[in-house]
């Protein structure tokens, strides 16, 4: 692979038990501290989960890093090549979970559903009667989807495990579950099957991994609509290109064209979606922000919010 002057983002997880959580980021932070890398790593007593883009040889020392650490090899590790770092700063962050759920008793690495390569998910969710189970959020489900899949209409990951009862799924249904890039859907299958739930499957890798999949191999392409991502491309399309969405950088919500021609859409302030939640001293410090920005934009100075082009590495 040609690697010169190429930057990729890395995105990673794995749900394995952490005893030095503070150990594992103060050696992260000490080697990545003076390096052009952006992006946000999670460390939790139940595993590690990051997106993370910069040049290829220190995203490899990173994940090399994380591994020696750990003691592992296998690693849900997904890369992208770009043309722009798509976070603002670099983060390393010790958290409760990796992935919030709320369930303190859920042992992930007992607990879980049968992990599903992209090349069979087609067969897997055209059999009769299968449950197909959407595990994101509803402005995520809103952009995109498989169809006839089922939204449980979360706002977040937490009210997943209380909606589960809604959904009036029967303990031996055959129940299908995926997510962007898997985490999310490998916590839920997980809690299913703690819950007693016989017959349950995930999407290995989550959507990312089978659009990657259907675009480098032939046959039908089942999802409809773009994926929300959680960085400044906003959305992806079939082809894993940027998708049309815009974000309102007051409440991170996706925003159509339409939408951002709304009187309550202010650039880097709100949006229709946030508006009536943001008290008077937000929406002041917010225009502040935004105006900053624009200042340092017309004056070329660097600030965390600007974009990093390819460029800046050669």
């Amino acid at each position: 692979m040609e690697t010169d002057n190429k930057i990729f983002q890395y995105s990673f997880y794995r749900f394995i038990d952490i005893k030095n959580k503070n150990l594992l980021k103060k050696k992260i932070d000490n080697i990545f501290r003076d390096k052009l890398i952006r992006g946000t790593i999670l460390i939790a007593d139940e595993g590690i989960n990051g997106s993370v883009a910069s040049k290829i040889e220190d995203l490899d020392l990173l994940i090399s890093l994380i591994r020696k650490h750990l003691r592992i090899r296998k690693f849900e590790l997904k890369k992208i090549k770009i043309r722009f770092l798509p976070f603002n700063k670099f983060k390393v962050r010790i958290k409760k979970e990796i992935v919030s759920m709320g369930i303190k008793s859920l042992n992930v690495r007992k607990y879980r559903g049968i992990a599903i390569e992209p090349k069979e998910w087609n067969r897997i969710i055209q059999q009769k009667n299968i449950k197909l189970i959407d595990t994101r959020n509803i402005y995520e489900t809103k952009i995109g989807k498989f169809k006839k899949s089922i939204d449980p209409k979360t706002k977040t990951f937490r009210e997943f495990p209380s909606v589960l009862k809604e959904l009036k799924l029967n303990k031996n249904d055959k129940i299908a579950m995926y997510c962007t890039g898997g985490i999310r859907c490998e916590k839920a299958s997980s809690f299913l099957k703690m819950s007693g739930y016989k017959n349950v499957v995930q999407l290995k890798g989550g959507i990312l991994n089978y659009l990657d999949y259907k675009q480098n191999n032939k046959g039908n392409n089942l999802w409809s609509g773009e994926c929300f991502v959680f960085d400044k491309q906003v959305t992806i399309n079939k082809n894993l290109k940027k998708g049309k969405y815009n974000q309102c950088y007051g409440c991170r919500h996706p925003l159509t064209h339409k939408e951002m021609q709304s009187n309550k859409f202010i650039k880097g302030v709100s949006c229709p979606y946030c508006y009536k939640f943001k008290s008077n001293q937000q929406i002041e410090n917010l225009k502040t922000r935004q105006k900053q920005i624009e200042i340092n934009n017309l004056r070329k100075i660097k600030h965390a919010f600007r974009r990093i082009e390819l460029s800046e590495f050669n």
